[in-house]
């Protein structure tokens, strides 16, 4: 009988444990999402007629961590905003979507403010490598369809402020 309640009580014991730890690994570590902080404004005009093509509110990345982290871990940005990478000269450049939640076009720029190139619909996640294909000191990241929505072209210039 005494061999009975020693069965059954470390039973119990082991279950309780076991269910507490499986309690514990089941907790749910829960993380502040990345808010888009205008730090900036962006402005796109058609080459051959200087019009306006369109306005944005943008985060600037300037630092080598801003840089490499970009729009990764985020769940999206408005249309109206964007996210302005700025290095220290002219060179190539080339980006990949990793731990990147929505679709990009990703829009390359030259010192001298004209886009040079574009990557459209670039797709979440996807760790190919993207090249600027020519030397850029910028790279502007927007949503997916927004480059065809404005009709930019290689050639359209870029000018932005910080605020």
């Amino acid at each position: 009988m005494k061999n009975i309640f020693k069965i059954v009580a470390f039973s119990l014991v082991y279950v309780f444990v076991l269910q507490s730890c499986s309690e514990k690994a089941k907790k749910v570590i829960k993380t502040e999402p990345i808010v888009f902080e205008k730090e900036g404004k962006l402005y796109i005009y058609q080459k051959e007629t200087d019009s306006l093509l369109t306005t944005l509110d943008i985060e600037i990345a300037e630092s080598e961590y801003e840089t490499q982290t970009g729009l990764m871990y985020r769940e999206s940005i408005e249309d109206y905003q964007g996210m302005l990478f700025v290095f220290s000269d002219e060179q190539m450049h080339a980006f990949y979507m990793k731990n990147t939640q929505f679709p990009l076009d990703i829009i390359y720029i030259k010192a001298d403010s004209t886009i040079a190139s574009f990557q459209k619909n670039a797709q979440p996640f996807n760790e190919n490598s993207l090249s600027s294909q020519v030397p850029v000191q910028y790279v502007l990241e927007v949503n997916a369809g927004l480059a065809e929505k404005w009709g930019l072209e290689v050639g359209d210039k870029v000018n932005f402020s910080k605020h």
